[in-house]
């Protein structure tokens, strides 16, 4: 025993003589460790690292150093930490350790030292553990976050990797990559898998691990971006129905449709419109973007608008597409847009709008926004002013689309009372110009004349846009010879008057899909005694339901066919001679009956017409009160809406009882929507007695309107010859657009400004210049006019070239004759609207920027034109390319497609995941 015991002690001497020599003495090396600035008592940090060390050896160290020999039987030997390992071949810590019991923890200069001193044990990796700061407190993360690592294509095989809580999930993301053997040219993403088997995206690869909730054993998914652009997570938006010829597909990159999802032309259009933008492709395409997503941003989307958009970038650029279907960006737009829910039709240009600032506060590279003052130009020079009014924007404002898209130009107020001057430079995205309008416009009406036997003509008339009703009336006149009082002018709606219109009325109110008709009445010569006046009564047509369940006559009523405005005189304004009348002017399709009918009214007949015309009769016993002022009289030539005209002499109260001959129909007061009125009158001995002038109805038995109405003829028209005359509407230039956009205006009364010299807000004038213009210049043609009381789509031809566009004579920004270019545009991308305000439809012309060639882009078909088939009065917005950048994008060699290509023109998200 005591040779074993001599031959231990040689060889722990043996094994520590290299270290001895370089030993400091005992009592520097507990002051070293313990005690020194880089020993154990130092406050921790975060981020620095940490070693464990085994208790029971670091126990004996310390015995050692406490007793002051250092040829002493109680040196500690190499650092060994066998007894805090699982297993000596993975080198997993053991679960549960305690600090003070299991093990101690060093800072990293004490345990180098340490280690330089005695050494560690051969084999042994050393434990390195970093300090990390959790809410309120720092600590040694003695046990880091076990990830579980699987590729989306393969979920058998987990990969084991640790990760410090302040690890980015860059490096989760890196660690997976080299575990997976992905190519550098290959674009992965990471996926968090739940327990209930639910995924979420890990969209922020910048945040650590602490920050985005990962635990020990958590399911982590490396998803590998497909050959077409598409991920595979997002297979299950496209149509099933995928045929092999399909799956083999290669085409031209870029030359990709659009599937409507219904009404999304709008958003296809705006679309085909941004991925022809060479430069803004390319960011997506080489993966910057990837850098610049700003998750943070409280006016962003959180970067899902700009992946979304990314992801339709890839897949249509990939070359293995003919079509695809944006639904995931069409859901990711509806959610941060409510206005865009749904499937309604909508317009491009608000779509495009709402892309451009989404795309750029998702790519802002400020990732908090200083507080800015804009201020005055307050007498400075103007490149002053514009200078620090672009360094102000730019402070606040930085991504792809501000580089791209966004200019600058000059707005000068001017009051008009002071004469006080406000100049100030604002940034632009694109430029709505106006078009110059006509001030005419062309109105579609309906002219029934008194004379019975001439159809309802239809007439298309001239008038002023700013005009009255009784200029539609002179115009009419000029078609007709009927002098201009003799005219009454009403909206039809629905078998009934919805208005009549009083001659003073502004033509704004009548929109150009109003059925208008406008009725000649006799000639009315006034209100004075013992002057003859016609009374005009509003005639309905109604026919008695065949229904005999209802209980009331209300409801077994139908409304029927044209109504008319009769002129009765009022000196034979009675019950007969009204039915006579009325039989007169409805001659041309109501037959007479014979003589042979007339006599073959049997009691049956008599009977039944007994309770109406006796009825009617109670009717005929009233007499018309004074309607009030605020309605018209009939001396105006017209009344109110949903009002009878007015009458201020005896009316019904003198209309003698009817005869009980057999009638074609009756003749009942209704009010101004069709409908038996019976809280208009009420009764007394003198008879009965209206509180207004009723409109009359004609009521019709099913059996007499079949044998004596002619309804192909009540409906018959005939045109006029001024309806074939259209009004030639001269095509402008787009010059013309952009000068009427910087001529002086006054502000409107409900914008106006505020004079900070005067103290209050003036109608002053406003002229807005151009001062920088962007790379890529994109023009919103102002084609749709709304005001309070009409709408209407301008479809005049607009020219606009395809090469050259050249814009120095609007830029008011001092130049260099060496910079000519920045002011000549080329033509890239036009989006299309075709039809009305109502109903529409969106197309695209684009360039190809690989191949130079101009395709027609009408949803999900796609097809070549040339550059004379741009041109169209459809051109909503035009996108035009500066012919510097251009020749920029040209030269650079990493440009995908063939080199020199002919000019154009010259937190976790909602998303899904299936995994296989």
């Amino acid at each position: 025993m005591a040779g074993v015991a001599a031959d231990a002690v040689a060889s722990t001497a043996e094994d520590r003589e290299p270290q001895r020599e370089a030993m400091p003495g005992l009592e520097s090396q507990r002051r070293q460790i313990e005690n020194s600035e880089s020993g154990r008592e130092r406050p921790l940090q975060a981020g620095e690292s940490w070693f464990l060390v085994e208790q029971h050896w670091y126990k004996q160290w310390e015995v050692y150093v406490q007793g002051g020999d250092q040829d002493s039987s109680t040196f500690p030997g190499c650092i060994n930490n066998a007894k805090l390992f699982e297993d000596q071949v993975n080198w997993n810590l053991k679960k549960g350790l305690v600090e003070g019991e299991d093990y101690v923890l060093l800072p990293a200069a004490a345990w180098h030292y340490l280690v330089s001193w005695y050494g560690l044990k051969h084999g042994q990796p050393p434990i390195e553990r970093k300090v990390v700061e959790l809410p309120g407190i720092q600590k040694v993360e003695v046990y880091p976050v076990e990830l579980l690592l699987f590729q989306h294509s393969d979920m058998g095989t987990p990969h084991t990797a640790q990760f410090s809580h302040t690890d980015s999930l860059d490096l989760v993301l890196h660690t997976a990559r080299e575990r997976f053997l992905a190519s550098p040219q290959e674009e992965t993403r990471l996926w968090i898998k739940h327990s209930d088997g639910s995924f979420e995206r890990l969209c922020n690869t910048h945040v650590t691990v602490l920050d985005a909730r990962l635990k020990t054993g958590q399911v982590i998914v490396m998803e590998t971006r497909n050959k077409d652009g598409a991920w595979p997570s997002a297979k299950q938006y496209v149509m099933k129905s995928v045929s092999k010829e399909d799956e083999d597909f290669q085409g031209q990159p870029g030359v990709c449709g659009l599937t409507n999802l219904g009404n999304t032309c709008f958003m296809n259009s705006a679309l085909q419109c941004l991925s022809n933008v060479p430069q803004l492709t390319e960011y997506f395409l080489n993966n910057r973007y990837l850098e610049e997503l700003n998750f943070c941003n409280p006016l962003g989307m959180k970067g899902e608008i700009a992946e979304a958009y990314a992801d339709l970038v890839k897949q249509a650029w990939s070359g293995h597409h003919c079509s695809i279907v944006p639904h995931v960006f069409k859901t990711k737009v509806g959610h941060f847009a409510s206005q865009f829910l749904g499937y309604q039709q909508h317009d491009s240009q608000e779509l495009l709008s709402f892309l451009l600032d989404g795309l750029h506060e998702d790519l802002n590279r400020v990732k908090k926004k200083e507080y800015v003052e804009l201020c005055d130009a307050a007498g400075r020079p103007d490149q002053e002013v514009a200078q620090e009014a672009w360094q102000n924007h730019k402070r606040r404002n930085n991504s792809v689309i501000v580089d791209t898209f966004h200019g600058l130009f000059k707005s000068t107020l001017v009051c008009p009372d002071c004469g006080n001057v406000s100049v100030t430079f604002d940034p632009f995205c694109y430029l709505s110009v106006p078009l110059p309008v006509s001030p005419k416009r062309v109105m579609e009406v309906f002219y029934v004349s008194m004379d019975p036997r001439r159809k309802p003509e239809q007439h298309r008339l001239i008038v002023p846009k700013k005009g009255k009703i009784s200029d539609l009336c002179v115009a009419l006149s000029k078609h007709t010879g009927v002098q201009p009082d003799r005219m009454m002018v009403a909206d039809v709606f629905s078998h009934r008057f919805y208005k009549i219109y009083q001659l003073e009325d502004s033509l704004n109110s009548i929109l150009d899909r109003d059925d208008i008709f406008i009725y000649e009445v006799s000639a009315r010569a006034g209100t004075g005694e013992g002057i003859r006046e016609d009374v005009v009564l509003p005639i309905y047509l109604r026919e008695r339901s065949p229904a005999r369940d209802f209980n009331s006559s209300y409801y077994g009523l139908m409304l029927f066919g044209h109504p008319l405005l009769l002129s009765v005189p009022r000196d034979r304004l009675t019950w007969d001679a009204l039915y006579h009348i009325l039989l007169y002017r409805l001659s041309r399709y109501v037959a007479r009956p014979s003589s042979d009918d007339e006599d073959d009214g049997d009691e049956k007949g008599d009977t039944e017409n007994k309770g109406s015309i006796a009825k009617s009769g109670q009717t005929a016993g009233g007499s018309l009160q004074d309607p009030g002022p605020e309605q018209a009289g009939p001396s105006s030539g017209v009344v109110g809406r949903n009002r009878a005209p007015a009458d201020n002499s005896p009316g019904p109260s003198n209309w003698p009882q009817r005869s009980r001959r057999k009638q074609l129909f009756t003749l009942q007061t209704v009010n101004s929507n069709g409908t038996s009125d019976r809280m208009t009158f009420s009764e007394d001995g003198h008879g009965v007695s209206f509180s207004s002038q009723p409109y009359i109805a004609i009521d019709w038995e099913p059996e007499m309107k079949k044998r004596y109405y002619d309804e192909v003829e009540a409906e018959g028209f005939v045109k006029h010859e001024c309806v074939s005359y259209v009004l030639k509407k001269a095509p402008v230039r787009l010059q013309e657009c952009i000068e009427l956009f910087t001529t002086v205006e006054t502000l409107e009364k409900e914008n106006p400004w505020y004079c900070p010299n005067c103290k209050q807000h003036q109608l002053a004038t406003k002229k807005l210049d151009l001062w920088m213009l962007p790379e890529i210049l994109i023009i919103h043609l102002k084609r749709f006019s709304y005001t309070k009381f009409s709408r209407e789509k301008l479809d005049i031809l607009v020219e606009f070239p395809i090469r050259d566009l050249d814009l120095s004579e609007f830029i008011i920004k001092p130049r260099s004759e060496s910079d000519p270019d920045l002011y000549k545009y080329d033509l890239i991308a036009v989006s299309n609207h075709y039809g009305g305000l109502r109903d529409g439809h969106y197309t695209t012309f684009a360039c190809n920027k690989d191949s130079g060639q101009w395709h027609y882009f009408d949803d999900n078909s796609v097809s070549p034109v040339t550059e004379d088939e741009v041109e169209s009065k459809a051109a909503y917005v035009l996108f035009y390319q500066r012919q510097d950048v251009a020749r920029r994008l040209r030269s650079q060699p990493d440009l995908s497609g063939p080199p020199e290509p002919p000019a154009c023109g010259s937190p976790p998200s909602s998303e899904s995941m299936d995994v296989n």
